[in-house]
């Protein structure tokens, strides 16, 4: 019986005739969509990488090529020159020591206090609950440059109660430094801080209250709880948030030029590579005055230099990648 129901219409076409036609259209509507999800797939790809891609070729152009009709995608004189010209105006092997040491510290702190807030708002009841998760909505909503002249104000003649000015006569000035970036983070009032708390707390708020209530009767405390049973659950989430956290305040123009415009950072050399190019060449050829350059070099010098900021976040991708698609993966479940 088994080989007569095997061998019953093991032909296609045999198969086709006996269902009516349905099988073959159902083959070729098949192949249709997935011809058409491949196409549509490759254009995203191409749109996404089309520009990254000009700018891999164009980083390798002379500027000679750059007025070749000839040349378009493939560098008819190829050279690395852009790339040294790049590094010695950025000074990048400072600029990416400071970018990163600042990067990295800034995101554990944006982290570490966006998950108590974000546990606080998920497990607990205090005044003005509603009020202060409004707030961070809006904080989340605002763009920072609405904030921009109060937080220089604020900072420029910072002072607290007037203790400052009393003491010394003067307010103190904090731009040009550090300080002012980690007290507003530690305050929760960083770039991108309202939606880690916002990802953090409804993260927290489907986790179970049963697994809290059962560590209370074991006799855990709240912290306790918090740092042996929550924080474990919550890797994922804290993960997708590090990970955020250091991959924007890399890229970061606006905090990093109000307040850390004195120290060399990849994202403010970044902006001023183009005007800096003819100055640093005419340094080069023993000149006085700075070296005429045209528009279309500059546009290149600033493809090179955005190549260079971002291979090292690349590079954190490729080893993150796992853990990273792991956590979005685990948060979009829970979430």
């Amino acid at each position: 019986m088994s080989k007569v129901k095997t061998g019953k219409y093991t032909n296609f076409w045999e198969r086709n005739r006996k269902s009516g036609g349905y099988l073959l259209r159902k083959t070729v509507m098949g192949y249709g969509i997935s011809i058409c999800r491949a196409i549509l797939l490759f254009g995203l790809c191409f749109l996404i990488l089309q520009p990254l891609l000009n700018k891999i070729s164009v980083s390798f152009m002379p500027e000679q090529d750059l007025y070749d009709p000839i040349v378009i995608s493939i560098p008819q004189h190829f050279t690395t020159q852009n790339y040294q010209f790049a590094s010695g105006i950025m000074s990048y092997s400072k600029s990416l020591l400071n970018t990163f040491l600042i990067s990295l510290t800034i995101a554990v702190v944006q982290v570490s206090m966006s998950t108590l807030a974000g546990y606080g708002f998920a497990r607990f009841n205090f005044p003005l609950k509603r009020f202060w998760f409004a707030c961070v909505m809006l904080l989340i909503l605002i763009p920072p440059q609405v904030i921009s002249t109060s937080l220089y104000l604020h900072f420029r003649y910072f002072d607290i109660l007037g203790i400052f000015k009393m003491a010394t006569g003067n307010t103190l000035n904090l731009r040009g430094s550090v300080l002012p970036y980690y007290m507003m983070s530690i305050g929760c009032m960083g770039l991108k801080n309202g939606l880690y708390i916002y990802m953090i707390r409804q993260f927290f708020r489907n986790i179970p209250k049963e697994l809290e209530e059962a560590a209370y009767v074991d006799g855990c405390g709240t912290l306790k709880t918090f740092v042996r049973i929550m924080l474990p659950d919550a890797k994922p989430i804290l993960t997708s948030c590090f990970l955020f956290a250091f991959v924007w305040q890399w890229t970061d123009g606006f905090y990093s030029s109000l307040f850390l415009g004195n120290i060399s950072l990849l994202s403010i050399k970044l902006r001023q590579l183009p005007d800096s190019v003819g100055g640093y060449i005419g340094r080069m050829m023993g000149s006085a005055s700075a070296a005429i350059v045209s528009v279309p070099y500059q546009n290149c010098m600033l493809a090179t230099g955005t190549l260079m900021v971002i291979v090292p976040l690349v590079v954190l991708y490729l080893f993150a990648q796992k853990g990273f698609v792991e956590s979005l993966s685990s948060t979009g479940i829970k979430m």
